[in-house]
Parts: structure tokens; sequence; C-alpha cells
């Protein structure tokens, strides 16, 4: 007989693995069927997130900062280093270890809230009198029945066309992961997130790295000004970025990758780099789902398609992440992860898209929420600016990063934070004040007036709230 749950959730990434806590926590009987599995053939919970994306890559960016920092950094300290070497091996065991630990603590999780875990692929297989049939493909074959099933199987790395990823000279995100050594050449396809970061990261250690991006402007979907400040800080750090570009053929040999391309201004270009990542976007994982045999419904895009609160067209199946519309982002499956949960318990879950935050942890960072004055300036709506840079903060200046801004956007009239845009230091953390801020629908004058610890970053948060009115105070 079938092991029978109130809820079966599909995936262990950032939106299943928090479904099924807060499921367990509203009192239901969970399980969670999730097919990852590490190096030593283990389970691995945490989805692309925790094992090749989001944790791994901030485990890398944490410590090739570092080697920048004693490199080319320290000796304004009055620090001298000599001898310097890297030891990548153990910088990639770190990261490991990282991602280990982030494993260890989504299980411990899961039986401390005691939620059923199933290491094995989940698919849908029937509609039953209970509600639905999901079998478990793994080491052991397992028959399991939810009154409820959540879809949270994530996403993949998309392919260029004709060109697989080998993860050896063709690299998606995880192969970028663990390059074995510092290549003298990295060519990397997209200039998004991903490409960014990776670039970054091996730039730090010492690649020379050229950046390919489709896409006429760089950062195209954030604020200008901010785009132009992250673009200026990466290639003066030695990115190559180059934007309009149409990629032609790509060839693999024992040496390498060569790269034809298109340039901007329509000439032919060559490129020869030891490896090429990839980071072209990313595709919903519903192959093996079972949505063709019980009739689930996908979008022309290969998502399931839900409604505004992540309902699909079967009665109690739910989707969540990257597999459903919306930014791919940890935070926002996370979001509505909990929010399908609490639905499921007959509570009113809440996920506001227009407050989901977005982060590049580059050098300087870029963080943002809310519109950008492109488009507030598209819909013809009456706003303020007020701008302030980190140049003029007094703990950036003690930090010795004083690249970039905070750059706040208001109604004219009501003088609401439409939104805020920040490059700079530590510009992850400090936009989550933008971000409460906005979900309570506050004002510009709401940041002036609260009292902000001194020297902080957060400051410049504060004087750019003033520089909506006009009435900075430390420029």
């Amino acid at each position: 007989m079938a092991k029978q749950f109130d809820v079966i959730v599909i995936g262990a990434g950032p939106g299943g693995y928090i479904a099924a806590i807060r499921a367990a926590q509203l009192g239901l009987a969970v399980a969670c069927v999730d097919a990852w599995t590490n190096a030593a053939g283990k389970p691995a919970p945490g989805g692309t997130c925790t094992n090749v994306g989001c944790i791994p890559s901030k485990a890398l960016l944490q410590s090739s900062e570092h080697y920048e920092q004693l490199n080319h950094h320290f000796a304004e300290h009055g620090i001298t280093a000599k001898g310097v070497s890297l030891d990548l091996a153990t910088l990639i065991g770190r990261k490991d270890t990282v991602v280990k630990q982030n494993n260890e603590g989504i299980l411990y999780l899961f039986k401390k809230n005691k939620v059923s875990f199933f290491h094995g692929t989940g698919s849908l297989a029937a509609k039953t009198d209970f509600g639905w049939s999901v079998k478990v493909a793994g080491k052991t074959e397992e028959d399991l029945e939810g009154r409820h099933v959540i879809i949270a199987t994530g996403s993949s790395p998309r392919e260029l066309p004709g060109l697989p990823f080998d993860e050896e000279l063709v690299l998606s995100n995880d192969g970028a992961l663990r390059i074995p050594a510092v290549p003298k050449k990295l060519g990397i396809v997209g200039a998004g997130v991903i490409g960014l970061e990776m670039g970054s990261v091996w730039r730090r250690l010492g690649a020379e790295v050229t950046v390919l991006e489709a896409m006429p402007d760089f950062l195209g979907a954030v604020d200008r000004d901010v785009a132009k400040e992250a673009q200026k800080a990466l290639v003066k750090q030695g990115l190559d970025i180059q934007t309009g570009v149409r990629i032609g053929e790509v060839k693999t040999s024992a040496k390498g990758v060569n790269v034809q391309y298109t340039d901007a201004s329509g000439a032919e270009q060559k490129l020869a780099v030891n490896h090429l990542i990839v980071s072209i976007g990313r595709v919903p994982n519903t192959q093996g789902l079972g949505a063709d045999v019980v009739g689930l419904k996908l979008d022309e895009r290969g998502f399931v398609a839900v409604d505004e609160d992540c309902r699909s067209n079967l009665a109690n199946v739910w989707a969540v992440g990257d597999v459903v519309r919306g930014p791919m982002l940890a935070h926002k499956a996370e979001e509505e992860g909990v929010a399908v949960a609490e639905r499921i318990a007959g509570q009113h879950g809440h996920v506001n898209f227009d407050t989901i935050p977005w982060v590049i942890y580059t050098s300087p960072e870029v963080a943002w929420v809310g519109k950008t004055e492109q488009a507030l300036k598209a819909e013809g709506r009456d706003y303020k600016a007020g701008s302030f840079p980190f140049m003029a903060n007094g703990r950036a200046r003690a930090l010795g990063d004083t690249t970039g801004f905070v750059k706040i956007l208001a109604d004219a009239k009501t003088d609401e934070v439409l939104g805020v845009h920040i490059v700079g230091p530590m510009a992850s953390e400090l936009i989550a004040e933008a971000v409460t801020i906005m979900e309570f629908r506050g004002a510009a004058e709401d940041i002036a007036r609260i009292c902000h610890a001194h020297p902080t970053l957060s400051e410049a948060v504060k004087e750019a709230a003033l520089a909506v009115d006009k009435r900075t105070l430390n420029l």
C-alpha cells in the first residue's frame, strides 16, 4: 500500500524544502522527494542553489576576494605580504565543504520538522481517490500518495544550439565552479548574474576573462546609471566585456575552445580560450515529471502553467520557483513555497512580485528592487530621483571601498518609493531596508526620517532619500 501524506513536495531546492518545512510546521504530514546526489553518492538536498548555484558561487567569490585583497589592496593598509600563492584545490575544497554543510543542514531540518525525505526522482503517476499518486525512482522504488502535490523541480542551464555542455571545455554554472586549474584565458557567453560572478572569480585568481553579451546594453534590466557604474568598475578590474555580440561557430579541440563572433560594429572576430562558460539563461525541469501522464498543463516555454496563487490546472497540484513564471531567484521560490504551504493549510499566503530584490555579487555588488528610471519614463509616470555616492560615506572610506552609489526613485506627488538601486559595497545587505519600506508602501521621507547608525554604509540609503527632496547633509 502506498504511503499517504497530506502534502508531497517534488524537489528539495529553495522552493521545495522550504514549502515542506512550512507545511510541516502547520501540522500537515509531509513528504519531500529529491534526486540530487553528491560526489559520495549521498543525498544532497538544496537544489541548484545549494549545490551548483548561489551557495558555492558565494564561497568562491569570498575566497577569490581574499586573494584579490591580499595581492592588490592590503598594502594600502600597511600590510605587506610576500610569497603569496594559490592552492586552488584547497579553495575548491572549502567551497565543497560549505555546500556539504548546507546539504546536511536541510536534512537536519527535515528530521527536526518530521518531514519524510525520499531520495530519488519523483513523478506524477495518476489521480487516486486519496489524491495523487507519486512514483519515486531511486535506489529503492517508492509509491506515495498525497492529497496535495507541490512541484518544485527547478531549472537547468540552457545550452547554445549545437554546443552541449561537457563540463570540461564547455561549462555550465556547474563546471564553472570546479575548473581544475586557473585558465590562462576564459570565455563567457552571457553577461548576466552567473556570467559576471564566475568571471569575477576566475579573473581575480589570474585568468584573462572575455565576456560576450548578445544584448546591446550591459545589464539591460538594471537601472542605466547603475549598469554604467558597474560596467566601468568591472572593466577597470580587467574584465573584457563586449556587448551587441552575435555568436557564430564554436569549435572545441584538445587545446580549448575557439569562438567566432560578430562584434557590435559588424566585424568578424575570433576568440581562443581554455574554457568557455555558457550562461544564457535557464529552462524549467519538467521532463520526466509525468505531466503528459496526468494532464498537467505546461505553457509554450515548458513552464508549469499556474495562476497567481501557484495553482496548476489540476486540483490540489501546485508549482513554485524556477519551474513557473516569474524571476528565477531562490528567494522568490522560498516565498512561493511558504505561500503555497499556507494556502493548503487554509491561510492566506503572500508574495509581492513588485518587492522581490535582485542581487549580483560582484565587486562592487549590484542590488535593486522595484522600477528602474527607464521603466518609469516609459510608463510616463512622474517621479523624483535622489542619489548619494559612497565616496561621501565615512564607513565606505574606512573600508577603502567607495565605488558606486545609492539611487532612490519616488512618486513625484505621494513620495512613495518606487524603486531603489544600489551599486557598491554590501549592496546585497543594504537592499533589505528598501524592500521593507516598499512592502509597507513607505515614502522616501520615511527613510530620511529614520535614524541610521553612524558610521554605516546604510547612511548612504538615508542620504539618497534626503536627496529625493534635495537636502542631503553630507554632499
